[in-house]
């Protein structure tokens, strides 16, 4: 147990639209709800991870610093760690991991918070400038007018429409899904108020083809930490250990016209090389879904259907549901429970694994689960275990 990763406490403030709360106080809350779940004390955190880290340029994407979490919380930290060039969001907990694994922590607060609805709200403080120019990876893209997430995400979409027949009632489940669990889900009500239909989904405005309203993740203000701990120190925990079976990652280029799919075709099989877990073992998925389609990917990219195949595996969205085969976003995912760009998702694979879901908890007694984040160039994954 030396060398092994265990995630201990997951903690996770108040969701919502434009909070009046700072948030610094958002970030202290879910940490202080992920430390205590895990029965340990600020002094017993001696590490401290984040993606990005603070995000100076447009703060309301991430307006909190590991060094300011430190100092409010009074931490003496061995290692801190936030950066955006990482593949994707839950690689700070992968980084965690092998801190704690290498010795060099025993207890590292990894955390992810957001403000970019209150942000909208206060954009001189929280929103960046708009620049006369473009650079770094826009700069291959704005001249295309494709400017933001969706319009890169909608191309390998439409790819996945025009060479495998994706339809829109297909690509509507993921949403419709999400919205169904979101109701169930006590921190998602202030994002979703009633449950999509396909009706509804079909006749929703387009944002970029094939990509409607329902398919793209809504702003929000919150805050989700993670505990992760070594597998020498869970004498110190008074929690159910939730040991981090594998994890992968894989970063491929920005300019999305040279790459032909996502990264998570390159991270899914990558997962599977570093355990003896399959994806006949996982009980419950927690895909990445800042649009509708990137479930999809890793569906296929984990193997739980063959490329091209995640369209048809979704269709009338009973595998997908809650009691089906592979229960997903159980939490709602981003579609349904806010933009908390990605933490959410290991989040409630623990909670789900713990039987701690409440109304929303899968039947029987889950034992693996995987959570993703990640769609584009970055993609990471964790396989999470209950031994």
């Amino acid at each position: 147990m030396a060398r092994e990763a265990y995630i201990t406490g997951v903690g996770q403030s108040e969701v919502g639209v434009r909070l009046p709360r700072h948030p610094l106080l958002l970030t202290l809350d879910a940490a202080k709800e992920a430390i205590a779940e895990a029965g340990l004390t600020f002094e017993q955190i001696d590490g401290v991870f984040s993606f990005p880290g603070k995000s100076h340029g447009y703060l309301a994407f991430s307006p909190v610093g590991t060094d300011e979490v430190i100092e409010a919380l009074g931490i003496k930290s061995k290692w801190q760690m936030g950066g955006l060039e990482q593949p994707a969001q839950l690689s700070a907990i992968g980084m965690a991991a092998w801190a704690v694994k290498e010795g060099i922590c025993r207890h590292v607060l990894c955390y992810r918070t957001v403000y970019e609805a209150g942000g909208m709200a206060d954009p001189a403080t929280y929103m960046p400038a708009r620049p006369d120019t473009v650079s770094g990876a826009s700069q291959w893209t704005s001249p295309f007018w494709a400017t933001s997430a969706a319009c890169w995400t909608a191309q390998y979409a439409a790819r996945h429409v025009h060479k495998y027949g994706l339809t829109r009632e297909q690509l509507g489940q993921i949403a419709i899904n999400g919205s169904k669990n979101a109701m169930l889900n006590p921190n998602a009500r202030a994002i979703t108020k009633e449950e999509l239909t396909l009706d509804k989904y079909m006749s929703a405005r387009m944002i970029s083809t094939p990509l409607c309203l329902y398919d793209c993740d809504r702003f929000s203000d919150a805050s989700t930490v993670v505990i992760v701990s070594a597998g020498d120190a869970l004498d110190e925990i008074r929690c159910e250990p939730i040991r981090i079976a594998a994890m992968s990652g894989s970063v491929d280029r920005y300019s999305w016209d040279q790459v032909e799919w996502p990264a998570a075709y390159d991270a899914g099989p990558d997962l599977w090389a570093r355990t003896d877990y399959t994806a006949a073992d996982v009980d419950t998925a927690q895909f990445y879904d800042g649009f509708a389609f990137l479930p999809i990917t890793w569906l296929e990219a984990l193997g739980f259907c063959g490329k091209g195949e995640g369209g048809r595996f979704i269709e009338g969205g009973t595998r997908i549901a809650r009691d089906g085969e592979l229960p997903l976003n159980t939490a709602g995912g981003q579609l349904g429970a806010g933009r908390l760009h990605g933490f959410g998702f290991a989040h409630e694979a623990v909670t789900q694994l713990r039987g701690k879901a409440g109304a929303r908890q899968i039947p029987g007694d889950p034992r693996v689960a995987v959570a993703t984040s990640g769609g584009g160039p970055l993609a990471a994954a964790l396989l999470l275990a209950k031994d």
